[in-house]
């Protein structure tokens, strides 16, 4: 039997398990499971590989996407220059982890049918892994990034106290790359002034649990174009799916 897996903390929110479940059972593919792995500290990542002699291929969620790298043999270049990893690929035999970011590909796929011209700079909400994916995809598509911190500490970081009506009317991009707002926790939001939205602003929400978030439906509230994080989830899961078996 092949395992595959998630690694991350908490998990309960997490659909990647259902999603490989019933893609096995959809395509008939008998010898293969997936499972989750809830670790409260990533000092517990050995002990699963230990435990798991069978394990072939994880994914990596929050907050690991930064700290797994400190594990690895073997890093793909484009998850190098990112800085996070969420997918990783082991021999057990030869003790090898290489790692891959597919979020990169995910997120890149399902933002850019969605692009107009006028989406020329971007608000990203958060600095952790995800943000990290997030600035270097709009990098590439030529899209200037400012990020919101909690606490700010480089020159293109700004506090959520600093979203005022001027950043909001030159940032008509705006992404959520933090937990706020996931289930269980469906009431949060980033907070900042829905009220100075208009219908040219486009809300990607990375989170997919809840689909309707409490930040999409006040950017709803506003015309905005919104999207949630299940399209990336799909796409960077079959991009696993992919490398694992390549």
């Amino acid at each position: 039997m092949k395992q595959y897996g998630l690694i991350g903390h908490p998990l309960s929110h997490s659909f990647s398990k259902k999603y490989f479940t019933e893609k096995f059972e959809k395509e008939h593919i008998l010898d293969c499971s997936y499972d989750l792995f809830d670790i409260k500290n990533i000092i517990q990542f050995p002990e699963i590989l230990k435990n798991n002699p069978d394990l072939i291929g994880l994914n990596v969620t929050i907050p690991y996407k930064e700290k797994i790298i400190n594990y690895l043999t073997e890093i793909d270049e484009k998850a190098k220059i990112i800085g996070a990893v969420n997918t990783l690929f082991i021999n057990q035999q030869t003790n090898q982890l290489k790692g891959y970011n597919t979020d990169y590909f995910g997120f890149k796929k399902s933002l850019k049918p969605f692009l107009e011209n006028h989406h020329e700079r971007a608000l990203i909400l958060g600095t952790g892994g995800a943000s990290k994916t997030v600035a270097f995809v709009l990098k590439e598509l030529n899209i200037d990034c400012l990020l919101v911190a909690r606490n700010p500490k480089n020159s293109n970081e700004i506090s959520y106290s600093d979203i005022n009506e001027y950043v909001i009317k030159h940032h008509q991009l705006i992404i959520n790359t933090t937990p706020i707002g996931m289930f269980p926790n469906i009431a949060d939001f980033p907070n900042f002034n829905y009220q100075q939205l208009t219908s040219n602003h486009l809300l990607y929400d990375l989170i997919y649990n809840p689909a309707e978030t409490a930040f999409i439906k006040k950017g709803k509230l506003q015309g905005c174009v919104t999207l949630n994080g299940m399209e990336m989830l799909k796409l960077q899961a079959e991009k696993s799916w992919e490398i694992w078996n390549s």
